[in-house]
């Protein structure tokens, strides 16, 4: 594994390509130890909400891959199509390689235009984090029921609405109905095993492509792991799914027109592996 076959460096993981041996073609994904977040009065607080990498968790990057695989395979149970392969070592995982929803610029002979290089679809349990600072008239974790927001990847990530990837001609309206179904469903699956060991998914976030040698079928790609996932623990819903206890855990602020939340009893990544695996 050289630099030459790096393909892609994310905020999270490393992906390369394979150029020889048994999985050749393939691609290997390598979770860093490299961690998002924000600066809190000069301190480091990690946070897989936010999109700006702050520093490195040691050890974090071999729990996201046992993570990620404990998820894959589940999913793989439950018939739900993914990308994933094998898993080869502690921070390492062997997946086929997959085309992300994404389009090329449509005139590129002007300055500015950019291609949509792929998509990530967020999903909400609870009110919080962007979706709260977007909506700030909306009580904080009260139940969204799944809703699927689209967003573009990048160093800074922009929400796109539906009727924009369809009316651009991203994807067709049938695609974009597939993509929101089956990001609900393995949703529901990943919340529902966050249930059984007493925590609460408040979001996550997945990337879906077509597998590059796969009939055109739009599956889970890139990772399930604490990354992508927003986790708590003590959540006590109400018979709507509002979290009853929001009060004692959730903090707001407003600074010079600029809103945070935070969630006093979200798990660190470190805890959540222990709770699979």
């Amino acid at each position: 594994m050289t630099e030459k076959d790096l393909v892609y460096r994310g905020k999270s993981k490393d992906v390369y390509k394979i150029t020889s041996g048994k999985y050749k073609g393939k691609y290997r994904f390598v979770f860093t130890d490299r961690g998002t977040g924000y600066l809190e009065k000069g301190r480091v607080v990690f946070d897989p909400g936010y999109d700006v990498v702050v520093g490195e968790i040691p050890g974090k990057g071999a729990i996201a891959c046992r993570f990620a695989t404990y998820f894959f395979k589940l999913l793989k149970a439950k018939g739900v199509a993914t990308h994933y392969i094998d898993t080869i070592s502690d921070n390492e995982m062997i997946v086929e390689p997959a085309i992300p929803l994404s389009m090329k610029e449509a005139a590129p002979q002007f300055a500015g235009s950019a291609p949509l290089t792929n998509l990530e679809f967020t999903w909400r349990n609870n009110a919080t984090g962007s979706f709260w600072r977007r909506y700030p008239f909306v009580k904080p974790c009260v139940n969204l029921h799944k809703v699927v927001e689209a967003w573009t990847k990048g160093d800074s990530d922009i929400l796109i609405t539906m009727e924009a990837l369809e009316e651009t001609g991203a994807l067709t309206k049938k695609e974009i109905a597939d993509s929101v179904k089956l990001v609900k469903k393995i949703a529901g699956i990943v919340s529902q095993e966050f249930t059984s060991k007493k925590l609460h998914v408040i979001d996550g976030k997945f990337e879906l492509g077509r597998l590059k040698y796969g009939d055109g079928k739009i599956v889970l790609i890139d990772e399930i792991s604490p990354d992508v996932l927003r986790v708590c623990r003590g959540f006590k819903p109400d018979k709507s799914g509002n979290c009853t206890v929001f009060n004692k855990c959730t903090v707001t602020n407003v600074t010079d027109g600029k809103r945070t939340i935070k969630n006093k009893n979200q798990v660190v990544a470190a805890e959540l592996i222990h709770a699979f695996v």
